[in-house]
C-alpha cells in the first residue's frame, strides 16, 4: 500500500480546470484524510469548562435575555478543535447549560433530535414529557426523546440550571433537524414512572395479552437511587470502581439510540484507566473533586463541571475526594453501526 499519494498540484492546471468545469474531483489526494491508517484522525479536541465560570455567564444572560426572547436560554459548550461557536462538543455529542428562573416557562415544541438533561443546581424546575411532568433534582437525569412534546416550568425559587446532550450534530449532518412549536401541555394528576411503575429495579408493571410497554417508559432517573446503586456495586468492585448504565427498564438497552449514559463512581484516591475506546466521550461531574489527563492534557476538576474526549483518547481518571460522574457517549450509535472497538492502553 502506498504511504504516499499523488497531489493535486501533480496534476496539469488544464486538467484540474476541466475537472472543476465538470463538477467532480479526484480522489487520492484527499483519501487520507477520510480514511486514515490504523485509526481516524479526530478534528475534535479534549475540552473544559469550568461551571464556577459558566455559573456568572448563565446568571448574567437570565438578567439579559427574558426566556421569551430565548425559548432555550443556553450557553452552547463548544469543542476547542472546532472553536468558539461550534454546535458540538465532540463529532456527535452536542452540550449546553441551561438556566430557567423562578416563574419562567419554556415553550413547548418538539423535534426530532433527541436530549436529555442532567441537573446541576437548584430546585423547583420540571420538565413535562408528552404529559408527564418530571420533577429536575440535582443529579438527575431527564429524557426529552426526538418526537416526544416536553416544555419547561419553574415554580420554585431560585434559578435552575442543567446540562443539556443532544445528538443534534447528527441530525443536522444529516439535515434532518427541525423543530415544531405547540401549546404546554396539560399535565398527568400522578408522580413520574420512576416513582410508580419503575420504583423498583427489577420490576415493571405486569404484561398484558396484547398490551405493549412505551417506547420510552420512563423518562427520569432520580440521582438519589442511582448514587445509592453506585455505593453497593464499589463495595464488590475488582477495581475498586463502580460504572452502571442507564437503560430502558423493559429492554434494558440504552435509554437512546444514539447516545449512552453511564454513571461513575470513583473513590477517594482511586484511579480509572478504561481502555482507548472509539466512542467519543464528555463527563459531567456530580459531586467530588479530581483530576483527568486525556491524551497527556491534564484537567483538574470539582463538582458541576464537564469535560470532554475525542474518540480513542488515552484516558486516566483520578479522585481526590470521593467522586461521582456521569459518562455521555455515542457507543448505542457506533453498535448500531457495527464499528464499535476497544483497545488495550
Amino acid at each position: 500500500m502506498a504511504e504516499q499519494l499523488g497531489t493535486l498540484e501533480e496534476l496539469p492546471q488544464d486538467y484540474r480546470d476541466a475537472m472543476t468545469e465538470a463538477g467532480v474531483a479526484p480522489l487520492w489526494p484527499m483519501m487520507r484524510n477520510v480514511l486514515p491508517h490504523g485509526k481516524p484522525n479526530p478534528t475534535t479536541r479534549a475540552g473544559y469548562w469550568n461551571y464556577e465560570n459558566l455559573r456568572p455567564l448563565l446568571h448574567r444572560a437570565g438578567e439579559l435575555t427574558p426566556v421569551e426572547k430565548a425559548e432555550r436560554r443556553v450557553l452552547v459548550l463548544s469543542d476547542p478543535g472546532r472553536g468558539a461557536g461550534a454546535m458540538q462538543a465532540t463529532a456527535s455529542i452536542y452540550l449546553g447549560m441551561q438556566l430557567l428562573l423562578p416563574g419562567e416557562t419554556a415553550p413547548a415544541h418538539v423535534h426530532t433530535p433527541s436530549a436529555v438533561r442532567i441537573i446541576v443546581e437548584g430546585k423547583g424546575g420540571f420538565t413535562v414529557v408528552d404529559g408527564e411532568r418530571l420533577p429536575m433534582e440535582e443529579g438527575d437525569l431527564v429524557l426529552t426523546p426526538g418526537g416526544d412534546w416536553h416544555d419547561h416550568g419553574h415554580d420554585g425559587t431560585e434559578p435552575v440550571v442543567w446540562l443539556d446532550a443532544l445528538d443534534l450534530p447528527l441530525f443536522y449532518y444529516l439535515e434532518g433537524s427541525y423543530a415544531t412549536e405547540g401549546p404546554l401541555q396539560a399535565q398527568r394528576n400522578r408522580p413520574d414512572a420512576s416513582q410508580v411503575e419503575y420504583l423498583s429495579s427489577g420490576l415493571v408493571p405486569s404484561r398484558k395479552l396484547g398490551g405493549g410497554a412505551r417506547k420510552y417508559p420512563m423518562v427520569r432517573y432520580p440521582w438519589p437511587r442511582t448514587e445509592q446503586a453506585l455505593r453497593e456495586v464499589v463495595k464488590y468492585s475488582d477495581d475498586g470502581i463502580a460504572e452502571l448504565d442507564y437503560v430502558n427498564p423493559e429492554t434494558g438497552a440504552d435509554v437512546l439510540p444514539t447516545m449512552g449514559f453511564t454513571a461513575m463512581m470513583i473513590p477517594a484516591g482511586a484511579k480509572s484507566t478504561p481502555p482507548l475506546q472509539s466512542s467519543s466521550a464528555a463527563f459531567h461531574v456530580v459531586k467530588g473533586r479530581g483530576k483527568t489527563t486525556i491524551d497527556g492534557e491534564v484537567f483538574e476538576w470539582g463538582p458541576k463541571d464537564t469535560f470532554s474526549a475525542p474518540v480513542f483518547a488515552e484516558i486516566t481518571h483520578e479522585a481526590s475526594e470521593e467522586a461521582f460522574l456521569v459518562r455521555v457517549h455515542d457507543r448505542p450509535l457506533q453498535e448500531k453501526l457495527g464499528y464499535y472497538e476497544e483497545r488495550a492502553r
